[in-house]
């Protein structure tokens, strides 16, 4: 186990995206993938880290998804938030049954299932080693929860923004599709935009460029990947200032 002195960042913003919970499932969310993420991430917090996440809700519902089938937009993304609402309090669950302990934020009030957003409460769990999971994005329609992951790693002053993918990072296509996609270790942002790698969305790129946020993509399925991360290990790719 990595100590203190080992660890290259000690505060993570960590994004994975709700199809991710699926795991081998055709919907909703697979057990023992938040088990196994909650082991990893008791992992991080007993090596010193505090960790933040932001989950999405795509295995449940896509707000973009509904608008493109005749839902109005701001009403399917407000469903979009509320997924990622449950997604977090299955996180939530896990981690706890793990021995971590846990906040769940929400960006719309739910004050009886959890706690509003507020930047220096969030950041106060993290000193005292709590995992803070941010759900409903921003709050607003026509928004990611890739730009709240990096809204929100700015705001806590995270050390790094971690991108959980199925892929080892990014490349030049999609890599179960294209065998002889390029693998890139390295980029800045603004060879993200213009190749339009799609990493993330262009407004949370923006952002992390804008603030200067490190953005690192990995595969969630590699065990130990998000501790390697922390001990400053090159783990898929560096997205950065070039």
């Amino acid at each position: 186990m990595a100590t203190q002195g080992q660890l290259k960042y000690r505060r993570m913003l960590i994004k994975l995206s709700g199809e991710a919970l699926m795991g081998e499932c055709d919907y909703g969310i697979d057990p023992n993938v938040t088990k196994r993420i909650a082991q990893e991430i008791g992992a991080l917090i007993a090596a010193g880290v505090e960790v933040a996440m932001v989950i999405g809700g795509g295995n449940i519902f896509r707000g973009a998804g509904l608008a493109a089938n005749g839902v109005d937009r701001v009403t399917a993304d407000h469903m979009g938030m509320l997924a990622t609402v449950i997604n977090a309090l299955s996180l939530q669950d896990a981690l706890e049954n793990y021995g971590s302990k846990v906040r769940v934020m929400s960006a719309i009030k739910i004050n009886q299932i959890c706690e509003d957003y507020i930047r220096r409460r969030a950041v106060r769990h993290l000193e005292k080693k709590r995992v803070v999971i941010f759900a409903a994005g921003t709050g607003n329609p026509f928004f990611t929860t890739d730009s709240a992951a990096s809204l929100r790693g700015i705001e806590i002053g995270a050390d790094i923004v971690l991108k959980g993918t199925k892929v080892d990072g990014v490349y030049s296509a999609d890599p179960l599709r294209d065998a002889n996609a390029t693998f890139y270790s390295r980029l800045n942002y603004d060879e993200v935009l213009q190749r339009n790698l799609q990493v993330m969305d262009a407004t949370a790129i923006v952002l992390c460029r804008d603030h200067n946020m490190p953005l690192r993509v990995f595969n969630m399925n590699k065990p130990g990947a998000m501790m390697r991360i922390a001990q400053g290990d090159d783990e898929g790719t560096l997205v950065e200032r070039g």
